[in-house]
């Protein structure tokens, strides 16, 4: 009874809110929040500058996120390049001093606070010319004004970046008085144009007092209350940039720092200064405003404007649009011909007149302009969220409940959804799916969740990516064992479907082929199989039951493939020599080498013949009847699986607690490539070996297993955000809702985008051979013409 609830419920759902319907769904989402975002920036400004100057929230106790962007963590390598040559001044009081020193560790870390604290202080970095000076000046007064109008009226000594504030020395010399208060506002009024003057110039800073933590200051500074600080502060604000309101050169006003001390400044020593990590923000808040537009960090979306498009991107634009108008036509005139020829009925007769059937011809053309039209659209979307500035971006940050509360919600709705397999065979097809399904939905949450910065989860991930390669062994060895199929069409029908989504995005993101590694590896190690089982002689399945002197032939091809993958592995140079020929070198290079090619192929280097290996033993005992997959049958004896299992849970476990306690990922990562199968066979094992177990499947990780290459290409970026460095914020505000709208658009997208590259590889790659040696052809002028833009791209960038 409760079995047919469970079913009619399921009937249910998927009558009213089916896949179509969700993706409609998702399309109106995304009109409205683009709408949204849009009329936003409008209005309220899209300058991601005086967000990150103003506002913000703690993520944790220590990491600051600025509203709607990111902020990268400069090393002292990239904060030399971008100072490079520049004179920085801080001028101000004790707490400017405090900003002073947090700033030049981010040059030199091994910098001491010493000195005299009531006097100018001045730092150099003589290998990159960077000077930095801190100039004692508590009061906005004469002496200031004197100091600032020296910069102003000389144009050669001016200051790059100047960061000045002051207003507690007032508050407390004066003991707080309202006459104090009304002569800062006419010092802040003399020196406001010439800040303003060399704003034209110069990178001009005005930092708000901080509040004070009034419970621990001491007897000389009660006056100093928060009342009083909020006066000056709304005074300084109100006087600045006064008469320049529509101009671009503006005195910048630093107020997020106030927004970091209300939530730390109560950890302070003496209740005025800050405690260092708050200063150290604001030191960091201070790099990123000035260095984002200059260094471009991928991870640093603050202050950073919006890429030009490049040519390649403008053609694909142009290319899309003209599929889309081209797709608005033909539609146009087949529904004028339907309506010329619809059904109508004969007077005389009484019969039915058909209308005529639209040729193949059409209908292809017709089928491919609406793929690319979706396309096109689609492309839009993924354009909007990581390239241009209409969509916020935030960065990660990694707990142990936004990693592992959504593994159990996954967990319980795949049991939910568990269903009857049509067959039990090992790896039966809906297990497969089943297996890449959840192994893809926990990559996802890992990623989102920022969890690589926990080692023992890491290292877990690193057996489920070695899974997936894994399986590329285990499919594509089965297929070629068994069907001996070594066509042309196979091979280019994979690796049609394996890259056509990674090309568009390289295209149309401007980004690298090794940028999806992913891609690269499967299309590669798919390669090696093909070759090693092509190669004369070929070895098939068919001819090794003929001969069984072939089973050794083959192991000898095995051999020979592990051989060359221990040979490359230990041969860095060789490696990087073979792919580092053009046009190789165009696929694999990252940042100008292929160490990032290296590094991916040599972390899974064995996973892949070990999918072979097992799919080649797993074949040869099914040929023998050596195992039992009958529905509910053990794989082997009563007593066998049995010991084969607990053998198979004590090493599944013992991988596990290996992985955890893991304390050097270095060193883990050495060990991984050897001892990953062990986990992954076990699991096989597990899954298999119990009839009940075999027999079933869920039906909620299989769907999503269909889609895992897209999955995982796409996070990206309509998921993720900044190239998979941050999270993309489509709803500011509420964290939980926006992850639930951003993923169902981001799975709908995956869905619809696996729909198109099926319907495009029926097209592109026909059976007829010379038809496909035709495309073929024209494949290769493509990716001919591909390249030399690329070419002049690179050229017109150097």
């Amino acid at each position: 009874m409760a079995a047919l609830a469970y079913s009619g419920g399921k009937r249910e759902i998927n009558y009213y809110f089916s896949v179509r319907s969700a993706k409609a769904l998702a399309l109106g989402a995304v009109l409205l929040l683009a709408a949204c975002h849009a009329a936003s920036r409008r209005y309220r400004g899209g300058d991601t500058c005086e967000y990150l100057l103003s506002s913000g929230r703690f993520l944790g106790e220590k990491v600051w996120q600025p509203h709607s962007c990111m902020m990268h963590k400069y090393k002292n390598s990239e904060a030399k390049n971008c100072l490079l040559d520049k004179h920085i001044v801080f001028i101000g009081d004790s707490r400017i001093r405090q900003l002073f020193y947090s700033f030049i560790k981010l040059l030199n870390p091994q910098v001491k606070e010493e000195g005299n604290k009531h006097g100018n202080i001045l730092f150099e970095d003589k290998s990159a010319s960077i000077k930095v000076d801190f100039l004692w000046y508590p009061e906005v007064n004469g002496s200031m004004r004197q100091r600032i109008k020296s910069w102003a009226e000389n144009s050669v000594a001016k200051p790059d970046i100047i960061v000045a504030g002051a207003a507690t020395w007032s508050i407390k010399i004066h003991n707080g008085s309202n006459e104090a208060l009304t002569q800062y506002k006419i010092n802040v009024t003399s020196i406001a144009p010439l800040l303003e003057k060399l704003a034209r110039s110069s990178d001009v800073y005005w930092v708000l007092q901080d509040p004070v933590y009034e419970d621990l200051l001491s007897e000389s500074r009660k006056m100093i209350t928060n009342e009083k600080i909020d006066a000056y502060n709304e005074a300084a604000v109100r006087i600045l940039n006064s008469s320049s309101r529509n101009s671009k050169a503006k005195v910048k006003v630093f107020s997020v720092s106030k927004l970091i001390a209300q939530e730390t400044i109560m950890k302070s020593a003496d209740g005025l200064h800050l405690p260092e990590s708050s200063r150290d923000t604001n030191a960091m808040i201070l790099m990123n405003v000035y260095c984002n537009k200059i260094m471009k960090p991928i991870d640093g979306s603050c202050c950073q404007p919006q890429p030009p498009l490049t040519l390649i991107q403008k053609l694909a634009f142009c290319f899309f649009t003209l599929s889309i108008i081209g797709y608005l036509i033909i539609n146009l005139i087949h529904r004028n011909s339907y309506r010329k020829n619809k059904s109508c009925t004969d007077l005389e007769s009484g019969e039915e007149k058909k209308p005529a059937i639209s040729t193949p011809n059409v209908s292809t053309l017709e089928m491919l302009l609406h793929s690319f039209c979706k396309l096109g659209l689609i492309m839009t979307y993924f354009y909007l969220c990581d390239r241009a500035n209409l969509f916020m971006k935030e960065n990660k940050f990694y707990t142990h409940s936004s990693f592992f509360i959504p593994i159990v919600y996954i967990l319980v709705l795949g049991v939910f959804y568990t269903e009857n397999t049509k067959e039990t065979k090992v790896l039966n097809r809906e297990q497969t799916d089943e297996w890449k399904g959840w192994m893809q939905l926990v990559i996802l949450i890992y990623h989102i969740s920022g969890a690589s910065t926990f080692l023992p989860v890491y290292m877990h991930i690193r057996v489920l990516v070695a899974a997936y390669l894994f399986q590329t062994g285990y499919g594509h060895f089965s297929y070629f064992w068994i069907k001996g199929d070594f066509g042309v069409y196979r091979v280019c029908q994979v690796l049609f479907r394996l890259n056509f989504l990674v090309v568009v995005l390289c295209i149309v993101m401007d980004r690298p082929y090794q940028f999806y590694y992913f891609v690269p590896l499967v299309t590669v190690w798919f390669m090696v199989i093909y070759a090693t089982l092509a190669v004369c002689p070929q070895i098939v399945q068919k001819k090794a039951n003929g001969n069984c002197l072939w089973h050794l032939g083959l192991l000898l091809k095995l051999v020979g493939l592990l051989a060359c993958i221990y040979f490359l592995s230990y041969s860095q140079g060789a490696f990087e020599k073979i792919f580092s020929f053009w046009p190789l070198s165009k696929c694999f290079e990252l940042n100008g080498n292929v160490y990032e090619w290296w590094f991916r192929w040599k972390l899974d280097r064995y996973v892949v013949f070990h999918g072979m290996l097992f799919a080649f033993v797993y074949l040869a005992l099914q040929k023998r009847q050596m195992i039992s997959e009958g529905k509910g049958d053990p794989l082997f004896s009563s007593r066998v699986s049995n010991v084969v299992l607990f053998i198979s849970i004590v090493s599944f476990l013992t991988y596990s607690v290996w992985a955890s306690s893991c304390k050097n990922k270095t060193e883990c990562n050495e060990l991984h490539p050897s001892v990953s199968v062990v986990q992954i066979l076990a699991f096989i094992l597990i899954r298999n070996i119990p009839g009940y177990v075999r027999s079933v499947y869920s039906s909620f990780f299989a769907w999503f297993g269909k889609i895992s290459l897209e999955l995982f290409i796409c996070q990206y970026h309509i998921w993720l955000a900044a190239d998979t460095k941050g999270i993309l914020v489509l709803i500011p505000g509420y964290p939980m809702f926006n992850v639930l709208v951003s993923t169902f658009i981001f799975v709908c997208v995956a869905h619809e985008i696996s729909q198109i590259t099926n319907d495009l590889a029926q097209i592109v790659v026909p059976k007829d051979n010379s038809t496909l040696l035709k495309r073929l052809l024209c494949v290769a002028g493509f990716f001919s013409g591909l390249l030399l833009f690329s070419a002049m791209q690179d050229q017109a960038r150097h």
